[in-house]
């Protein structure tokens, strides 16, 4: 008996050992940029999968950006971690985010460029069910998904965290595919009452499929770990919150097993 437990066992971590999460360097063009990106699947789940793109804090695709893809693709499903900028570009300093960031949204057409080229890396991927994909992304990240639900953009669901909510391009009826949800920090100083109730009016008015959640006392970025290096550092109100990170991404899985069951 104790011989055959060793074997069960030897068995068991073989299998982990050889079920593995597969890296992936990406590049691929929107216009005359090339875009670098990061794809990532778990090889213990076999047959197509549904895809995630990841998109990137207004710091970049950066570290944090991959270690959400590599979250997701332990969790079954194909993730990229999108490139908006162009180069792999990073900031290091709030202007140079903040500078970075307006450019994208200040050219909605281009940035829906730039989305596509990545979806389309994703959906032709083998592992992935070109037919189920999702987005989610990180403040900049957040409002980059929300402007693609918009757009009309054929994706299941979109998942914001602690992302901008204003728009240029409200949504109209009719247009939206993606299922909606937007997790809130409660304490986030960058938004406003005004700003949430007219996120929540224009979704209804569109007849988005939409969820609002908001986290007590989170602040601006309570997904990130390094929120609060930032804050001290360059003086913003940002801060990480562990549980409301931690609530926020146990939705996010609801959501997208919901929205990929369908």
């Amino acid at each position: 008996m104790k011989k055959l437990m060793i074997i069960l066992v030897m068995i068991i971590w073989c299998g982990v050992l050889q079920a593995a999460l597969k890296e992936q360097e990406v590049e691929y063009k929107s216009g005359d940029v090339t875009m670098k990106g990061y794809l990532v699947y778990d090889d213990a789940f076999s047959g197509k999968r549904p895809g995630v793109l990841v998109v990137h804090e207004w710091w970049g695709h950066n570290e944090y950006a991959r270690r959400r893809a590599r979250m997701l693709a332990e969790l079954g499903y194909t993730a990229l971690a999108v490139d908006m900028y162009g180069e792999g570009k990073q900031a290091a300093h709030p202007e140079d985010a903040g500078k970075f960031a307006s450019a994208v949204m200040q050219n909605l057409e281009s940035a829906k460029a730039r989305f596509l080229a990545a979806m389309e890396v994703l959906q032709k991927h083998e592992t992935v069910d070109a037919s189920r994909i999702a987005a989610i992304g990180y403040c900049f990240g957040g409002g980059v998904v929300l402007h693609m639900a918009r757009m009309g953009v054929d994706l299941k669901g979109v998942v914001s965290f602690h992302g901008s909510l204003g728009t240029k391009i409200p949504a109209r009826p009719g247009v939206v595919k993606a299922k909606v949800l937007v997790c809130h920090g409660a304490a986030d100083k960058f938004t406003t009452p005004e700003q949430i109730a007219a996120f929540k009016k224009e979704m209804e008015e569109a007849g988005v499929d939409y969820r609002f959640i908001e986290y007590p006392d989170a602040l601006h970025s309570f997904t990130n770990p390094d929120a609060d290096e930032f804050a001290k550092k360059f003086n913003l109100p940002l801060g990480y919150n562990k549980a409301a990170d931690e609530k926020s991404w146990a939705d996010m899985k609801a959501f997208l097993k919901k929205v990929f069951s369908e």
